[in-house]
Parts: C-alpha cells; sequence; structure tokens
C-alpha cells in the first residue's frame, strides 16, 4: 500500500497535468454561467443559493474556516502524514479541479514535511471527513498549526510557512470544497492500522506457538489434512505456520504418547481463530487499497466538461471494513489472554503463576489482569459504528456513516492487542524455561533467545511495568520475524 502510494507521491512532485485539465474546465464553466454545485453556490443545505462571482473566492475560504471545528487529542502526526499524501493523490487524479497554486503548497507541505495538526473528532464520515480535512487545509490560509520535528509541539502555522519562505494561497472556485471532501481521515487509519497489523498476525502465531510449547500442547490440530477439509485460506497459513515454528521440537517429542486427548480450545483452535482474523483483515485491506486509489470529491469534473454531483464521499465501505478490521484485531487479543491466563495454573509440570515461590511473590498474576482489562475495553469499542447515522445540514446529509469513529476505535484496538500480545509474550517464554533441558521446535527457539537476550527471566516479584515496555517495543519493531524467517523461510 505505502511503497505505491510513495512512488506516486514522487511523480506528482514532478507534474500534475491532470490537475490544470480539469482546472481549465472549472474556469470554462464558471465563464459560461450556469450554477455548479459548491463552486458558484452555497453547500450543503444551501446548495440552492447562488454566489456572486465577487464572493467566489470568500466562499472557499469561509468553507474551510467554517468547517474546522474538529475537537479531541490530534490525529498522531504519522497518520496526519499520509492523510496528506492521500490528499495530494486525490486531486492529482484530475477529477476535482483544484486551481494549481492550491495543489503545489500542498505538495510542498508534504515535501518539506511539514505536517497539519488535526483533531481526531468531528466527522460524520458523510460528505467524506469534513471536520478532520478543513483543519488539513488551514495552514494553505495561514490558519492552524504544523507539528515540530519530533512530533511534540504545535507550531502556528503563519509562523512555519515565513521559516519556510512560503505564503499562503488565496483560495479559488472549487479549491475549499475539493480539499474538504473525501474520505482520507478514514483512509488513513485504516492503511496505517491494516498495514501494522500484517507484522501483528505473524506475531500472534509465533507467540501461539511458544505458548503452545510451554504448555505441552498437541501438535495434531494442526495437521495439513485437518485444514484441508475447511479451506480456508487463513486458516491453512495459520496452521502452516505453527508447523514450521514446531519443527525439531524435543518438547513434543517428550509428550506425543501421553494421555491427554484434547487442549483447550485457545490452543487446540489457533488456526481457526487466528485463520478467520487474518480473513477479515484480508478484505478490510482490498476495501482500503480500493479507496486509496478513489476519487471521492464531489462535485467531480470530467474531461468532456460535465461537472457532475454524486456521492463517492460517504464513507460506508470504509466503515465496515474498519469496524469489523476491529472485531477481527480484538478476537487476537481475546484469544491471547486465554492463553496467558492458561500459562499460570500450573498444568503439566509449571508452577503456578511462573515462578517457584509464589506466596511472598505474586508472580504473572497481575500482567493477566492488564491484559484482562484491554479485552474487556475492545468489547466495548467493538461496537460498530457504522450502524448509527444522525441527520445533519438541515437534512441534506441524512445519512451517515459515522465512518470517522470505526477509524479511531481501530487504532485504540490495535494497540490494546499490542499490548495483550506482549503480556502473553513475556508469561509464555518465562514458562518456556521451565520445560529445559527440551528444546521447541526451532522457530520457538530462536524467538525464545531473541527475547532472552532482551529481557531477563524473572526469580521474583519486580517492576514488571519495565518488561512490559520492552515486550511491546519488541513487537512493534517485530525484529524476530527476520530473524526466524532468514533460517526457517517465510511466516505468511
Amino acid at each position: 500500500m505505502y511503497d505505491d502510494l510513495a512512488t506516486r507521491l514522487r511523480e506528482l512532485e514532478k507534474d500534475a497535468p491532470e490537475v490544470r485539465i480539469s482546472r481549465r474546465i472549472v474556469e470554462d464553466a464558471l465563464k459560461k454561467g450556469g450554477a455548479h454545485y459548491g463552486i458558484n453556490t452555497g453547500f450543503g443545505g444551501l446548495a440552492n443559493q447562488r454566489i456572486s462571482d465577487s464572493d467566489l473566492s470568500q466562499l472557499q475560504q469561509n468553507l474551510i474556516l467554517s468547517h474546522a471545528v474538529g475537537v479531541g487529542d490530534p490525529v498522531p502526526k504519522e497518520i496526519t502524514r499520509l492523510m496528506l499524501q492521500l490528499k495530494i493523490h486525490a486531486l492529482a487524479q484530475g477529477y476535482s479541479g483544484v486551481s494549481e497554486e492550491t495543489f503545489g503548497l500542498l505538495q510542498a507541505f508534504a515535501q518539506k514535511d511539514l505536517i497539519p495538526v488535526v483533531p481526531s473528532k468531528g466527522s460524520l464520515g458523510a460528505s467524506g471527513d469534513l471536520a478532520p480535512l478543513a483543519h488539513l487545509s488551514l495552514p494553505l490560509i495561514g490558519y492552524g498549526h504544523f507539528w515540530d520535528d519530533e512530533g511534540i509541539t504545535h507550531l502556528p502555522a503563519e509562523k512555519v510557512l515565513r521559516e519556510h519562505d512560503l505564503e499562503p494561497v488565496k483560495l479559488q472556485a472549487k479549491d475549499g470544497l475539493s480539499l474538504i471532501n473525501g474520505t482520507q481521515l478514514m483512509s488513513s487509519y485504516g492503511a496505517w492500522v491494516l498495514e501494522k497489523s500484517i507484522r501483528l498476525q505473524k506475531t500472534a502465531d509465533i507467540i501461539s506457538a511458544v505458548s503452545l510449547e510451554a504448555l505441552q500442547g498437541s501438535i495434531t490440530p494442526f495437521d495439513e489434512r485437518i485444514h484441508y477439509l475447511r479451506p480456508h485460506a487463513g486458516q491453512a497459513i495459520v496452521s502452516a505456520n505453527i508447523r514450521k515454528l514446531l519443527q525439531g521440537s524435543e518438547i513434543l517429542e517428550s509428550h506425543r504418547h501421553c494421555g491427554k486427548v484434547q487442549d483447550p480450545y485457545s490452543l487446540r483452535c489457533v488456526p481457526q481463530v487466528h485463520g478467520a482474523s487474518r480473513g477479515a483483515l484480508s478484505h478490510a485491506s482490498d476495501v482500503v487499497e480500493t479507496e486509496l486509489n478513489s476519487v471521492t470529491d464531489n462535485p467531480l469534473v470530467f474531461r468532456n466538461g460535465d461537472i457532475v454531483s454524486g456521492g463517492n464521499f460517504h464513507g460506508q465501505p470504509l466503515a465496515y471494513a474498519l469496524d469489523y478490521s476491529a472485531i477481527a484485531l480484538a478476537e487476537l487479543g481475546s484469544i491471547s489472554e486465554r492463553r496467558t491466563y492458561l500459562l499460570l495454573e500450573g498444568h503439566d509440570g509449571l508452577p503456578k503463576l511462573l515462578m517457584a515461590h509464589t506466596g511472598i511473590n505474586s508472580g504473572f498474576m497481575i500482567p493477566q489482569y492488564t491484559s484482562a482489562s484491554l479485552v474487556s475495553e475492545n468489547k466495548v469499542l467493538c461496537h460498530p459504528a457504522s450502524v448509527d447515522s444522525i441527520p445533519s445540514s438541515l437534512g441534506q446529509e441524512d445519512h451517515v456513516s459515522m465512518g470517522s469513529i470505526s477509524a479511531t476505535k481501530l487504532l485504540q484496538v490495535f494497540r490494546n492487542v499490542e499490548h495483550i500480545l506482549s503480556i502473553e509474550l513475556l508469561t509464555a517464554v518465562q514458562a518456556l524455561d521451565f520445560r529445559r533441558p527440551l528444546k521447541p521446535g526451532r522457530g520457538v527457539q530462536l524467538f525464545h533467545e531473541f527475547v532472552r537476550d532482551h529481557i531477563p527471566h524473572a526469580e521474583q516479584d519486580t517492576y514488571f511495568k519495565t518488561y512490559m515496555e520492552k515486550s511491546l517495543d519488541l513487537i512493534q519493531k517485530a525484529d524476530y520475524i527476520t530473524l526466524i524467517e532468514d533460517e526457517l523461510g517465510e511466516i505468511l
């Protein structure tokens, strides 16, 4: 997703002939004197009010100022950077009619990595992400703020523009509307989370394999023949990953003929649960990728001179995809927490709470509390925003997607699941220490050794928060995936 977009952006920095062509069409339409929505009329419920030629520039500036009413914490800088790139990408396709001056300054922001500060709340995901995109556009006219280089401080746009020898633009007809119509906030959250979820899915499989070995679970449920008979692609991939990670396991051999018949579902059904999440996330990625290369402005400017009003800005496709992406990620966290709990119960020779001397030590009891808390929070966050709609704009916008809410809570769920998996990582690696001198599968062993190079075995209670922070850092960087794949081949 990102590589294609970055390549396209570099092309746009050289030239954007489609922008010039569509702009000429808008200017020709204005000369002919007809009424065109948002170009020489009011907006939304004011669409029937004609605006005089002398007021067209003020109309567009007023549009940005009046719509920049977002609230809440700012969108993370890295996601806002993607919003900016996506807005440039959409305008450059040449169906918006934006002026070259406005487009050029937007390009300059991207080239100089000047990232506007955008509040995360205020969009209905209907006429696109109006309020967030208005905040993204404010610096074009000298208002609003930019992030500093560290992504900590908010700097006045007027000051930053001066420092970079840039001048605010005077918006022309259609500019403001082209800037704020679109689904770039929803798309950016979706693309950012789903791209990082590729790594997280692999991590979930790897950590579950560590838990399986630590709990002396059975390899039988990962038999390829089982998954051939229920041929969901994600299920087959996960079972193959687990088999690869457990190759050469002495632990598996040590209990191959034990009397245990079946493992709990959180071990036995890893392919089915992880695989279902993979399927949902894969479909959501297809939806988002389509959206990244779509034109979601209104009205649209066509090469034959037609200026056509429609509804490509409506966020319903994204709202659905982002809602069920949150559900899919939350389930990776839910089953992970159950494995964490199993590791603490003292099964099959493991000490309860994963410490030899409990009582004076609480062991890994309380990190599981944190995991359970995050799982519960995810249940609340996974209520779909896309089933809600509140009419706005004097009834003109009478059905909205609420996809921006789907987007922002998706990020919260994703971050919660990172924490949940980081806690399973700590407990699973601690439990595996007690299986020595038996060796786990080679993939599990590589992962275990990697973690132990960064986090020590806990002999007694300690300040576990530092361990949790380090574990989270390992998951976010995911260097162990390359380490494992270099020796065993790709983990899908």
